[in-house]
């Protein structure tokens, strides 16, 4: 079959006229969560510059070459303008080059040419970035989806040079002083399979004076040379005194050419950056705006849209747009170029969780090629990716991939072979990969024989049980979906393997050994050993696929809230474990305060949906506000935590909305308590669907009753299909909980046991 090419025939958006009028760029704060270090996570982001989910992006660079922290608020100093494609700052950065401009005297070294600055000659928007420099000095960026337009300010009189730095590992330039322009080639990052390179050109629109090229090890300089290849290789050039200069670059993984047809078509109407700058704030405007909110404080406004636009950068596209305008790219997996559509630069641990599930409601279209080219990139590397970067890293643990192919297929989006799906999956099930941890399966013999990992045999051992026996519903509810009995079969008898690692007796899930025996020394606040990033008191809750199963081993609805309640009321103490010492994760939950909640890290980000499953929807209601409230903001302490990919994010956009997707695989989402008065999801599909919670403030967080199109309306979760149908959910919100809303057995969201 060939069900991939079977994409969705695109609707017009009805609502972009209606988004384009409102400036929802304007409460956007790219600086959102850069005042970030090793020690001390604030989001670990830097303020990116570019369209939504741009295969390039752009920023200021504070940090050295090679750093992962590239952007750091409390510095006041930058280095260069950066093309970036980072998805964490504990990851290294590929496919980069940077910008310098100078006056007075040239200066390559990277530590002598950097330039003092102030925030409050700033201007951090999505689709402009602005610095004053205190030498006088001012750039400008505005971005394409592959290229970005730039403006050099040079002060009257002074000298007006620009460096080009090659970054890290291997790279080319040259100059072309007649058509004032520098091309070249860059090859730094990881893991990338023969032949890589990114192809870049950068045009100026001032004749070029003087120039030269240079390498960034020594710093050495060779004047008059108009090209080099080697390590650190960059180039220098200089235009008049006080040269105003626009700047027009594109890069290309495919080839120089395709990298000038990309300039041409992206860059090539523009005369002035001030028409890029317009352009994509009406991209951004329309792609913000299928999501308003109305009725908040101007700082919740800020935070929602800040928030949306750092979710809308993940996954990137990682494909080009030929002389035909036809999609095609280079394979970070297989070093071929291929026809259609690719993406990248996401970790599916992360982000499987709300960053997929928020695209698949307000970006299907777009979300229906991702989920078919998965199936693509396991054709070319043999592998289902796990952590894409862009090529396979196998980072973190489980097998998530098979999570958005079943919630895909779960919310209508049909753009792939269900059957190539599953088999893909059994072999990620049933082999181990070369590449880290989540490539195939770690320990997945004595998973299938055993029922779970053992620990200390395998690192995060009671983790990787959890998560794997999730995937393994995906997988088998992919197969129930489209009716094969074979992978229903295989899988049905390890999703249920959460129970394996569940120990009655302390009501926590445990590491246990290949004997059988539960570890010894058991604490639950201890981090590390069989737990990822975390330790049981966050661990012990996902079960994604059966939160009624756990309801059922810890005896019944009343202990398990009242076990949810002391996540939030134990002390908020820490035992290292395994890391040896106070890694970022454990000082960010401590900093919050929240007794063992620690939502700076993702596995129990879910958690306070749960109460929706055991009768108490208030105390869902009461503590999804209570985290948006007190842990973010637009601000650049925005986020508890690392951002990671936009899920951190996207689980504030959902919960902003009145609602979180604790399963993806079942097309629901669990209820909580909206932010905002009145929440219009202008879908794809061309309807509208409604939130309307008139009474809603910062007090009236509760919900008293509610009705869906007039009918009332009692479940603690609304589906994907009824939101696709357009609609109005009417909240009507008070400062008491109602006790006696949502307790039925109808009302409790999906889960495998009845």
């Amino acid at each position: 079959m060939k069900l991939k090419h079977l994409l969705f025939t695109p609707l017009l958006f009805a609502n972009t006229a209606f988004a384009q009028q409102q400036d929802l760029v304007s409460y956007v704060n790219t600086l959102q969560g850069t005042n970030s270090k090793h020690q001390l996570t604030r989001g670990n982001t830097y303020p990116t510059t570019a369209l939504p989910f741009g295969m390039h992006t752009w920023t200021p660079q504070t940090g050295k070459n090679g750093d992962g922290w590239k952007y750091q608020y409390f510095l006041d100093q930058i280095r260069g303008f950066q093309q970036a494609h980072q998805c964490s700052s504990w990851t290294r950065d590929y496919a980069v080059f940077s910008l310098m401009p100078m006056s007075d005297e040239l200066v390559v070294d990277e530590n002598k040419r950097q330039a003092k600055f102030s925030h409050a000659n700033e201007v951090a928007k999505p689709n402009y970035y602005k610095v004053k420099f205190d030498n006088q000095i001012t750039t400008e960026i505005s971005p394409t989806e592959r290229g970005a337009h730039l403006r050099f300010s040079y002060p009257a009189g002074k000298k007006s040079f620009l460096v080009l730095d090659g970054y890290t590992r291997l790279s080319g330039v040259k100059i072309e002083p007649k058509k004032n322009r520098i091309t070249g080639w860059v090859n730094n990052g990881e893991g990338f399979k023969r032949g890589w390179k990114s192809y870049f050109v950068v045009q100026f629109d001032q004749p070029i004076k003087t120039y030269g090229t240079w390498e960034n090890k020594n710093n050495t300089i060779n004047a008059d040379s108009l090209v080099a290849e080697g390590a650190g290789k960059g180039a220098y050039i200089e235009f008049k005194a006080g040269a105003k200069v626009q700047v027009k670059t594109a890069s290309s993984y495919i080839s120089l050419e395709q990298a000038q047809l990309t300039l041409k078509t992206e860059l090539g109407a523009d005369k002035s950056l001030e028409q890029t700058k317009a352009k994509a704030a009406a991209i951004w405007n329309q792609s913000l705006g299928r999501v308003t909110v109305e009725g908040g404080t101007k700082a919740d406004m800020e935070t929602f849209y800040s928030c949306f636009f750092r979710a809308s950068l993940f996954s990137r596209k990682f494909y080009e747009l030929d002389a035909n305008n036809k999609p095609v790219y280079f394979s970070p997996y297989d070093g071929q170029v291929h026809n259609g559509y690719m993406y990248t630069d996401t970790g599916f641990w992360d982000t499987f969780r709300a960053q997929f599930p928020l695209n698949s409601l307000v970006q299907p279209e777009m979300h229906g090629r991702y989920v078919a080219a998965l199936i693509d990139a396991y054709k070319q590397c043999d592998w289902l990716p796990s952590w894409s970067f862009p090529s396979e890293g196998g980072s973190m643990i489980g097998n998530h991939a098979i999570s958005l192919l079943a919630d895909a297929w779960a919310k209508g989006i049909r753009t792939f072979d269900p059957k190539e799906a599953l088999k893909a999956y059994e072999h990620e099930a049933m082999n181990k990969g070369p590449w880290g941890p989540a490539n195939g399966r770690d320990g997945w013999k004595e998973y299938y024989q055993l029922g779970y990992v053992p620990y200390p045999k395998y690192r995060e051992a009671t983790a990787k049980t959890l998560e794997y026996a999730y995937d393994d519903w995906c997988g088998y509810q992919l197969a129930k979906q489209t009716g094969n009995q074979r992978y229903m079969d295989l899988f049905a008898r390890q999703m249920y393997n959460y129970r394996n690692v569940y120990d009655p007796s302390t009501r926590f899930m445990r590491g246990k050994g290949i004997d059988g025996e539960w570890t010894k020394n058991f604490d639950p606040i201890e981090w590390g050993g069989p737990f990822t990033e975390g330790n049981s008191w966050h661990y012990t809750w996902s079960v994604f696929q059966d939160t009624e199963g756990l309801i059922n081993l810890m005896g019944g609805n009343k202990n398990f809230t009242a076990k949810l309640d002391s996540v939030f009321t134990e002390p908020n103490k820490v035992k290292v474990g395994t890391y040896g010492g106070m890694i970022h994760e454990m000082t960010e939950m401590v900093m919050a305060n929240m007794g063992q909640y620690a939502h700076g890290n993702q596995p129990i980000q879910h958690m306070v949906y749960l109460y929706d499953y055991a009768a108490e929807p208030w105390k869902a209601q009461f503590h999804a506000r209570n985290v948006m409230s007190k842990l973010y903001d637009a601000t650049e302490n925005g986020y508890p935590g690392d951002e990671d990919q936009g899920q951190t994010s996207s689980w504030y956009v959902l919960s902003a909305m009145g609602m979180y997707s604790v399963t993806p695989g079942t097309g629901e989402y669990a209820l909580g308590s909206p932010m905002f008065k009145k929440t219009t999801i202008n879908l794809e599909n061309g309807k509208k669907f409604v939130i309307e919670a008139a009474a809603n403030d910062k007090d009236h967080i509760y919900i008293q009753s509610a009705s869906l199109n007039g009918a009332n309306y009692t479940k603690n979760f609304i589906t994907h299909a009824d939101l696709l149908k357009g609609g109005t959910l009417k909240l009507d919100m008070s400062n008491k909980p109602n006790t006696q809303r949502g307790i039925g057995a109808d009302d409790k969201p999906f889960s495998l046991t009845k």
